[in-house]
């Protein structure tokens, strides 16, 4: 069956898939230790900008967790509900990350900022809220470099990294490193408001970080949903790949021109991809059999991705 050759092609991605995982897993572990840490010194300090920061590491442990579940279930291999595969799981999983980190992340973020403006309260023992906030800062430092450097293993030089973020087709990767770079900004914010408010004895220094990291938070997260959404939605192939693809096909002996071209990103590495193609007129049903086999083979020698590829005589 069909949905069988496609689960095989799933599988060959495997280790690419592996990769991320890891890099997933290194974040998952030292946002969980982070969290505990925050809530910790939270308590003792009483700073709301601690608080937000310790609700920002729990919400990235649980998106974590579900970026883990969404590379699991896009694996599952083609059946007959699902012939086309389960690739899309992951994104739908990522747009899920995104919402939770604009809605818990920012929106408490922001609630726990406003409430210590109209309700300040002085903040105590400072002094663990700094060394927590160290702690966090280096483990966010060395998760982010593990993050970028999966992120880099797909991306074009010279592209910039904006132009290879919008292109990326892999919410597993810009998700986490999005996550990281947002938590490392949110420490620097939150150090320097608990440190404003214990040096000028300032009770509003605090709420103004928190709400700055909400700020943050909701910034990056709609970034992200905005990029999840396209995903999710379907995108197509990038036009100098579809140009090459179709320049393979019309330079084959028995194609007379590609009339139309649809394609679709199933998964990171999973392209569905449909030419309408013109044939020359002297061909039988056979030959242009072969021609399409032929044809498929020469453009799979260079694009591996198109993994669903079907031809369409015209």
């Amino acid at each position: 069956m069909a949905y069988k050759k496609i689960a095989q092609h799933r599988q060959a991605i495997k280790e690419g898939t592996d990769l991320n995982k890891s890099s997933i897993y290194l974040a998952l572990a030292a946002d969980l230790a982070i969290a505990i840490t925050k809530f910790i010194a939270a308590f003792i300090t009483r700073s709301s900008a601690m608080l937000s920061e310790g609700i920002h590491s729990l919400v990235d442990s649980l998106n974590e967790i579900l970026l883990l579940l969404g590379l699991k279930t896009s694996m599952k291999p083609a059946d007959e509900t699902r012939p086309f595969g389960y690739g899309k799981e992951l994104y739908f999983w990522s747009f899920i990350v995104s919402m939770l980190i604009f809605i818990l992340g920012g929106g408490i973020a922001l609630y726990e900022g406003i409430d210590r403006i109209i309700n300040p309260q002085p903040m105590s023992n400072v002094g663990w809220s700094y060394i927590v906030l160290i702690v966090a800062f280096v483990f966010n430092v060395f998760s982010s470099i593990a993050a970028f450097k999966v992120f880099n293993k797909n991306r074009v030089e010279p592209e910039s990294f904006w132009r290879s973020f919008i292109k990326s087709k892999d919410p597993s990767t810009f998700v986490v490193l999005f996550e990281d770079v947002s938590g490392i900004l949110g420490i620097v914010v939150a150090f320097v408001g608990i440190f404003l408010g214990s040096y000028f004895h300032n009770l509003y220094a605090d709420g103004i970080a928190s709400i700055i990291i909400g700020v943050i938070l909701i910034g990056f997260s709609l970034l992200l949903l905005r990029e999840s959404r396209s995903l999710l939605m379907g995108e197509t192939v990038g036009k100098r790949t579809l140009d090459e693809i179709i320049a393979i096909v019309e330079s084959d002996k028995d194609v007379v021109k590609v009339t139309q071209n649809l394609s679709m990103y199933m998964a990171p590495e999973e392209v569905l991809l449909l030419l309408m193609t013109d044939f020359r007129n002297d061909l039988t049903t056979q030959e242009i059999l072969v021609a399409i086999e032929r044809v498929k083979k020469e453009v799979r020698k260079k694009y591996s991705r198109v993994k669903q590829f079907f031809i369409q005589p015209v």
